[in-house]
């Protein structure tokens, strides 16, 4: 039984990132995942979840979990059957990541303070302090050991598949910014809607309310979420993103890189 949604409304409400008009777009199941991209068929729930889209930054965002608490998101998203619709979350992602990073930053490790916001299981962070960095820290506001946010700024803060799990996204890059030191960079991922979403609308495999996936950017609407704070952003893939504010010298050729 899923309770406590926002009841549904049909005049525009302002849009989490950048307050333009953001009309109601579409609706899903709630059972749809991601996993579905995986050939994984879809047991209707019967319940309904709309989502709006801005028209001026094209940010996708469903409101129906707005006055849910941590609680509720635990017990209905990030729950015991959590890991049937995004197997990789345990292992197999947060090891990759972990070499992706060691093998970028593995040279200069005993200078980078990591803390992995959003990091889940600690599983990256504890591949990372394996490999040799000191300073590898996880926080996690849905996870009872890692729900302490440190006070200190980090040189790298890393932030995977997270932020479209942020009911509140634009309070999530402004805490996320509270973490970075000055010549600190922000790693994360997070996919942007493709050129086509227009033809795919809903469809698109990544808009999953049952992943928790209820905040979906378009490359303007991230651009404003983290422009708000100072940053530049770099993104290598329509998947993989780096913000900055002040490059350290090391990383200062991707200033030329838009």
């Amino acid at each position: 039984m899923i309770e406590s949604l926002k009841p549904v409304s049909v005049a525009p409400s302002p849009c989490k990132i950048c307050s333009g008009p953001a009309q109601l777009y579409g609706v899903v199941d709630f059972h749809k995942s991601c996993d579905e991209a995986r050939g994984r068929r879809m047991v209707l729930s019967g319940v309904p979840i709309y989502y709006r889209r801005c028209t001026a930054c094209k940010f996708l965002y469903t409101d129906a979990f707005d006055d849910w608490s941590i609680e509720q998101f635990k017990a209905h998203i990030y729950n015991d059957e959590y890991e049937k619709v995004d197997p990789d979350y345990r292992s197999v992602r947060p090891n990759a990541n972990a070499e992706a990073v060691a093998r970028l930053w593995g040279e200069r490790k005993e200078q980078m303070r990591v803390l992995d916001y959003g990091g889940g299981n600690d599983a990256f962070c504890a591949a990372l302090r394996t490999a040799g960095f000191p300073v590898a820290v996880t926080y996690d506001p849905m996870v009872t050991q890692y729900v302490q946010r440190p006070e200190e700024k980090f040189d790298l803060v890393t932030c995977f598949e997270t932020l479209e799990h942020l009911p509140d996204p634009a309070a999530g890059v402004a805490a996320i910014h509270e973490c970075v030191a000055d010549q600190g960079l922000v790693l994360f991922t997070t996919y942007l809607q493709p050129a086509e979403f227009d033809q795919i609308g809903l469809g698109w495999w990544y808009v999953g309310p049952r992943n928790g996936h209820i905040s979906i950017f378009s490359r303007p609407a991230l651009a404003s979420a983290f422009g708000q704070h100072g940053y530049k952003l770099v993104s290598f893939s329509d998947n993989i993103h780096l913000a900055y504010r002040n490059l350290p010298p090391y990383l200062s050729h991707l200033q030329i890189r838009k």
